[in-house]
């Protein structure tokens, strides 16, 4: 890597002297949310992202010899860790496939050595929380408290009528696409409905990495995975037409390979970190491969596994190693919507919190 990237320091984020008010305003909204859609379903689920389509056991093997700048916190050494990946869909209750809407991938790598964060101190994981866009809706949390109180005056609404906002906001970003362009505003209502396998994700916000910072991306490179950009879902009117792709993949197909890519900032005005919904530059600063993730040919939803990972386990950027501090506006909104969230679903439904110590925790 021959272009300077920009060292992190505290410098780089920048406080808005009044983003605690809104904070506050996000977690008590997703509170709100999620009282509501639980007391509806009987059963309190994630604000955000409720309904998993796959729950797989991953390996991450880190590439040896990496760049200095990337040879980082977790990659600061080739190494091999287990880990869990959740894949998701955005809205907050459990809704028919039909009803496609943006995909989610939070990945949790297990048995990280390091110095953790103040608030994952004793732990051993790492996590990754990406969606299949490059950026976040708004630029900062200000604009998604917003989009949630939408939400949440809404979360009520029959089923039609999410029906007729995702395809109106599909349409409308096909109509965009067509001429080159794209709506991260209209993505986060409705999306094409294509096979998740195939897709790309991001972290969309930045974190440390190490003495620099960036973004992360998880891409597909095997090819079983590649061949499926932007091909449709079989009998995608199905309720769990998710689940019962990634079913038939992981029992047809004997591996799936993805690459951990980082992004770093090269320019710190280009690529700013308060503002996170301004796409980095890819020719100013590519991603680069740090580590390959490969899943086996598995049971992807057992009910043993749904229950350890959708009912006990809790997904969080800022479960991570101090090298990898999320940053930004949106990341430090998600440290308290997060734990709100998660404290709200566990004591409701009176589930035991799990952060796991070994990958062969989770079941088969």
């Amino acid at each position: 890597m021959s272009q300077p990237f920009v060292p992190y320091t505290d410098s780089v984020e920048v406080i808005q002297s009044d983003e605690q008010k809104t904070f506050d305003e996000i977690a008590s909204t997703m509170r709100d949310i999620s009282h509501k859609i639980g007391d509806r379903q009987r059963h309190t689920t994630r604000s955000v992202h409720a309904k998993s389509h796959a729950l797989l056991r991953a390996e991450v093997v880190v590439k040896a010899r990496l760049p200095t700048e990337l040879a980082q916190g977790l990659a600061a050494h080739a190494g091999t860790y287990g880990a869990i990946l959740r894949f998701s869909t955005n809205p907050g209750d459990i809704l028919s496939d039909h009803i496609s809407s943006p995909r989610g991938l939070a990945m949790k790598i297990v048995g990280v050595p390091g110095e953790m964060l103040s608030n994952h101190t004793g732990q051993v994981t790492q996590d990754f929380v990406m969606v299949n866009g490059k950026v976040f809706d708004t630029k900062d949390a200000a604009g998604f408290l917003k989009n949630i109180q939408l939400l949440d005056k809404n979360a009520n609404a029959p089923e039609i009528v999410k029906q007729v906002v995702s395809t109106a906001s599909k349409i409308g970003e096909n109509v965009l696409e067509t001429v080159g362009l794209e709506s991260a505003f209209l993505k986060g209502f409705g999306h094409p409905a294509t096979n998740p396998l195939g897709e790309t994700y991001y972290s969309q916000a930045p974190l440390r990495w190490g003495g620099y910072f960036g973004k992360v991306a998880l891409v597909p490179v095997s090819s079983n995975l590649v061949e499926l950009y932007k091909k449709g879902l079989p009998h995608d009117t199905e309720w769990n037409a998710l689940r019962d792709e990634f079913s038939r993949f992981f029992k047809e197909e004997s591996e799936a390979v993805w690459e951990l890519r980082v992004q770093l900032c090269a320019d710190l005005e280009k690529m700013p970190v308060e503002d996170a919904h301004t796409e980095w530059d890819e020719t100013e600063s590519p991603y680069v491969a740090v580590a390959t993730v490969t899943a086996k040919a598995q049971e992807i939803y057992s009910d043993a596994r749904r229950v350890f990972v959708d009912e006990k386990m809790t997904f969080n950027p800022w479960h991570a190693l101090a090298a990898h501090r999320p940053l930004g506006n949106i990341m430090r909104a998600r440290f308290q919507a997060y734990a709100m969230s998660t404290k709200f679903r566990h004591e409701r439904e009176g589930r035991e919190m799990i952060e796991p110590k070994s990958i062969d925790e989770l079941p088969t």
